[in-house]
């Protein structure tokens, strides 16, 4: 995952360098200093942040597993609580709700207390949060403890995103997002594999599987909240893991474009011009777009692939196979859209494969099981692999510390209306008839979303074309 500097508008071609105007001694660039500083980087930051972002996914997701686990005998959540499918919906919704009020906020602690204390204290609180589930027993209850688990892990994931852009160029960004938000395909692959094991459990000390589930996943995130607080990296100006050397060439490479950990608090007049900038709101409607299936495959998968033929035990095992899939096109799409420098481009052809997977399913017939999952495995693969280049593409073409925090927020935020629409849109009703309205749902908003990439990319270029002809730096990514 190394990359070098790259002769793109404002950004500078590998050339000698100075320090600061503070100093006067100079520097000459190597680029195997710099491949090696990545490296270093990478394997302090980018493995830490996925796990985190694992841990995050599952704990928030699980709750689709076990709402079908051991149904067959009544041991599930919603026989044991006595909730319908429309309160089950309503649970899933408060917790979304939680986490676009939540994430502009929690962004700003970020900043104020270090990445490594606010993560943690968040993973700590989420953590213990998820075990609460296993012990309740009403509609009530379950909906309370999800809407406060929306609050503490509406600041992970846009967290680590700003993180990222304190260490990393914008062409640099994408791939390594792409590996933590990949994640969140692993949690729903390795969820309904624990699951599967957890769901022999059943009964076993006088508890049922799901509370058990509830329990084994929430302990992890608590226990991990004590080595984050220690070994999350916050800045590369205060980590005492890199050289003098290091550190100054990291100063250097983000010094036209990075967020830096030394900034001040954002103004009124920077939230204003960023608030006001319409530009990004274009980013925002694509991101809202591709929302709605993250979350309704995130919470809804072993309810779909139930509807396939699969029952209780084996419907969570055969949950994996759609997001192993999906985890390794997430990947591959945002490695070439970083390599490329085009993540418009990417995100609007990786919308286009997943409308394709979840058009043809809703047109075959409800019983063409083999068919259909496949469709599933496609359109799993499409919309999980349309969330990380939109977010490297944002903050390519953001160009301050405080416009970067808030808008990353702000682009997570607007994505929870989206999110709310995915866990309405599958409705328990229509199990036999194959969920005809959460995919033609699916479908059409990431036919949105790939529209709005070739509107937002367009204009950017000719943007960056006026200012080429004017003699100006063509800043906009696309």
């Amino acid at each position: 995952m190394s990359s070098t500097p790259m002769d793109l508008g404002n950004e500078k071609s590998a050339v000698d360098y100075k320090e600061d105007a503070e100093s006067t001694t100079s520097y000459v660039y190597d680029e195997a200093a710099e491949k090696a500083l990545l490296r270093k980087q990478d394997i302090r930051i980018v493995p830490l942040s996925a796990a985190i972002t694992l841990l995050a996914n599952l704990d928030r997701s699980n709750i689709g597993n076990a709402k079908i686990l051991n149904s067959e005998t009544h041991n599930d959540l919603l026989s044991e609580t006595h909730m319908t499918a429309l309160q089950y919906t309503i649970a899933l919704m408060v917790f979304l709700i939680a986490y676009a009020l939540f994430e502009v906020p929690s962004n700003y602690l970020l900043k104020r207390l270090s990445p490594s204390r606010w993560i943690a204290f968040l993973m700590l609180i989420w953590g213990a949060l998820t075990m609460g589930l296993g012990g309740t027993h009403t509609y009530a209850e379950v909906t309370v403890v999800r809407f406060l688990l929306g609050v503490f892990e509406a600041g992970v994931f846009p967290g680590l995103v700003y993180l990222l852009t304190f260490w990393y160029r914008t062409e640099e960004r994408s791939v390594r997002v792409a590996f933590i938000l990949a994640s969140a395909t692993l949690a729903g692959a390795f969820g309904g594999a624990i699951a599967y094991g957890v769901g022999h459990m059943n009964r076993d000390m006088g508890l049922s599987a799901w509370r058990w589930l509830f329990i084994l996943e929430g302990l992890p995130s608590c226990l991990s909240s004590i080595f984050v607080f220690f070994i999350l990296p916050d800045y590369p100006e205060t980590a005492h893991w890199l050289t003098e050397d290091e550190k100054k060439l990291a100063a250097y490479r983000l010094k036209d474009q990075g967020s830096k950990g030394s900034s001040k608090a954002m103004t009124w007049q920077e939230a204003k011009d960023t608030l006001t900038d319409w530009r990004l709101y274009a980013h925002y409607a694509i991101f809202f777009g591709v929302s709605p299936p993250f979350s309704s495959l995130a919470v809804f998968t072993p309810s779909i692939v139930a509807g396939l033929g699969f029952k209780s035990l084996k419907a969570n095992l055969m949950t994996v196979p759609p997001y192993a899939v999906a985890y390794v096109v997430t990947v591959l799409t945002s490695w070439s859209a970083d390599r490329n420098n085009s993540r418009g481009l990417h995100t609007g052809i990786a919308c286009l494969v997943g409308a394709a997977g979840f058009m043809a399913s809703a047109l075959l017939p409800a019983d063409a099981y083999a068919s259909r999952y496949g469709c599933l495995i496609v359109g799993a693969a499409g919309s999980f692999a349309s969330i990380p280049p939109p977010l490297g593409w944002i903050t390519s073409n953001v160009f301050t510390t405080s416009a970067a925090g808030l808008v990353i927020a702000l682009n997570t935020s607007f994505s929870a209306p989206g999110q709310i629409v995915g866990v309405w849109i599958y409705k328990a009703d229509e199990a036999t008839k194959g969920y005809p309205t959460g995919h033609w749902t699916n479908c059409a908003l990431l036919l949105f979303s790939a529209a709005g990439c070739l509107g937002l990319t367009m204009y950017y270029r000719r943007l960056n074309a006026v200012l080429g002809r004017q003699g100006e730096v063509q800043r906009y990514r696309y």
